[in-house]
């Protein structure tokens, strides 16, 4: 072909056919797709500054046999190509041979391209090429929770939690080092356990030293403990690497099923990284507790949600309205595409309402994208009649709510927060704050608790804390049992409700709780052998028992009043 030496298309042939072998970028398809910035092929080692690879034989010829005036060695003037003729995009990838003077006298391909046709540049600048790497798709969100897309993958992207994690804090430190103690992570739900795991996965995949692995006790059984242990010891013996286990919802194996850790976790084989939302002093061996250091994680707050909302819609592209119902578009997205925005209004919605659980946000927001783009992607109206399609989508509040109906309630009928709740109500009618314990009332019953439950616990109150201060709480707290024992929920929510305030308002008397415990604490400490009943006040059914001296002396009070 004109411009070509003779046997170069038999070694671009033959170039393209090993590439194509290897699965390569740096075909014919790559040559004429966008270059990187650095002026290399896609694929491809970097050129030199006379387009030749470093290493080829066009170049040792090129460099041995190319006379200065820029004339191909072997020919009398420089050759003419089809291909100059053409646009500068093809311009910019075709593959072309100068000598090192017309390299050097030449701009370079970017230069070139963008000076000839500075309307038809595709070639990003790198902020550009960083910030759509950034930018999530909508076709992820189809695939993937929102939740699992924007997990952090490094330390410096945890939100929340400043009081473990902040600066110069000892597990802070103790990560940056990658020297990973075992440890157990305390948590509510969303709070950032599985997170935190992950950020220490991505650190031990830069250490050669280092091997994670992942299971959860709703999937695994001992005998894949076992198979994981053995691996372990292995990696340990032959390469020198140490393993970290993550082993999420560590509660729900059983102290027995926990004791296989043991003896690894003591001697190093595994650094075992435990998460789970129930109290470890209940539901983890203790035995395993004492080779572990306990990390307790709290509700993430309202601004640490709302920050995690707004580093998420950066990531989609969707930009927060203002006050002049202007989006403040993040991406610069074109004109032609379809653009969505949300009211700050909402953000702030779903930062209250998820409670501290940021997973539960971020799929919250989730679900009123997707809605957003369904409703706008409807080919007919209510009516019957064809849709107009909608550039701009506006996220409110109104959908938002209408997504997650109601707050996302913590409680959990056998767990921490059912005893810590409570626990609250007792206190709050001890101190006749009628107020805050209708509340504790309210967040058990909306939580799902057993009215039954509640109604047994105000019966115990009525005798311990009032007592013979006002001995109608008790008759109040029982008829409230039955009462609810009739007629159930919800009706029996106004029957606890009147129950709870009587109890609050009543006046209060320890009296008979202080003296029954001094006598059972009398009784538990005897010290020798309990005396016996003394014979006056023994009962005497039978001729016998009377003879010997059972009930005699006893008088009764009332025949002496």
């Amino acid at each position: 072909s004109v411009g070509k030496e003779p046997g170069e298309e038999e070694e671009e042939e033959e170039e393209d056919a090993e590439c194509g072998d290897r699965g390569e970028p740096g075909c014919k398809k790559a040559r004429w797709s966008p270059a990187p910035g650095d002026g290399t092929r896609p694929g491809s080692r970097r050129e030199s500054g006379d387009g030749t690879r470093p290493g080829s034989r066009r170049e040792s010829a090129a460099r041995s046999l190319a006379p200065g005036d820029g004339t191909r060695p072997g020919s009398g003037a420089p050759p003419t190509s089809k291909h100059q003729a053409r646009s500068p995009v093809f311009a910019l990838f075709q593959k072309t041979h100068r000598s090192p003077s017309l390299a050097a006298a030449s701009p370079t391909r970017t230069e070139a391209f963008t000076s000839a046709a500075p309307s038809q540049s595709v070639v990003l600048s790198e902020a550009n090429q960083e910030e759509q790497k950034k930018l999530v798709s909508f076709q992820q969100l189809e695939a993937k929770p929102l939740a699992e897309i924007m997990r952090p993958g490094a330390l410096a992207e945890l939100i929340g939690q400043s009081k473990v994690l902040g600066e110069n804090t000892l597990l802070r430190t103790l990560l940056e080092s990658h020297d990973i103690p075992s440890m157990i992570l305390w948590g509510p739900p969303g709070c950032g356990k599985t997170s935190l795991a992950n950020v220490v996965a991505n650190n031990s995949k830069k250490q050669s030293n280092t091997r994670f692995v992942t299971l959860s006790a709703t999937s695994a059984n001992v005998n894949i403990i076992r198979e994981v242990i053995n691996q372990a010891q292995n990696e340990r013996k032959l390469f020198k690497r140490k393993t970290i286990l993550f082993f999420d919802e560590i509660h729900r194996f059983n102290k027995t099923q926990q004791d296989s850790f043991l003896p690894h976790v003591e001697c190093g084989t595994i650094t075992l990284i435990g998460a789970t939302t129930e109290n470890p002093s209940f539901q983890i061996n203790a035995a395993l507790l004492s080779r572990c250091r306990v990390i307790v994680l709290e509700k993430l707050s309202v601004e640490a949600v709302e920050t995690i909302l707004l580093r998420a819609l950066s990531s989609l592209g969707i930009g927060i309205l203002r006050q002049d119902k202007e989006a403040n578009s993040m991406d610069g997205s074109k004109e032609s595409e379809v653009q969505i925005s949300i009211e700050p209004e909402a953000v702030r919605s779903i930062a209250y309402l998820c409670d501290g659980d940021a997973r539960a946000a971020l799929n919250g927001l989730h679900l009123a994208i997707q809605a957003r783009i369904a409703e706008a992607k409807k080919p007919l109206s209510n009516n019957g009649q064809q849709n107009t399609p909608i550039k701009n989508i506006i996220i409110k509040e109104t959908h938002i709510k209408e997504g997650l109906q109601r707050s996302h309630l913590l409680y959990d009928r056998a767990g921490e927060e059912h005893y810590n709740c409570i626990s609250a109500l007792h206190k709050t009618m001890r101190a006749s704050d009628e107020k805050s314990a209708l509340y504790w009332l309210a967040r058990m019953l909306e939580g799902g608790e057993d009215p039954l439950y509640v109604a047994r616990r105000l019966i115990r109150f009525a005798s311990e804390d009032i007592g013979l201060a006002d001995p109608l709480a008790l008759t109040q707290a029982v008829s409230a049992y039955q009462g609810c024992h009739l007629i159930g929920m919800p009706e029996c929510e106004v029957i606890l409700a009147q129950c709870v305030i009587y109890l609050a308002r009543a006046p209060k008397s320890t009296e008979i709780y202080m003296a029954y415990g001094a006598v059972k604490e009398s009784v538990r400490n005897h010290k020798g052998p309990l005396p016996s009943v003394p014979l006056h006040l023994r009962n005497a059914p039978t001729k016998l028992m009377k003879d010997l001296g059972y009930g005699k002396g006893y008088k009764y009070p009332a025949n002496n009043v």
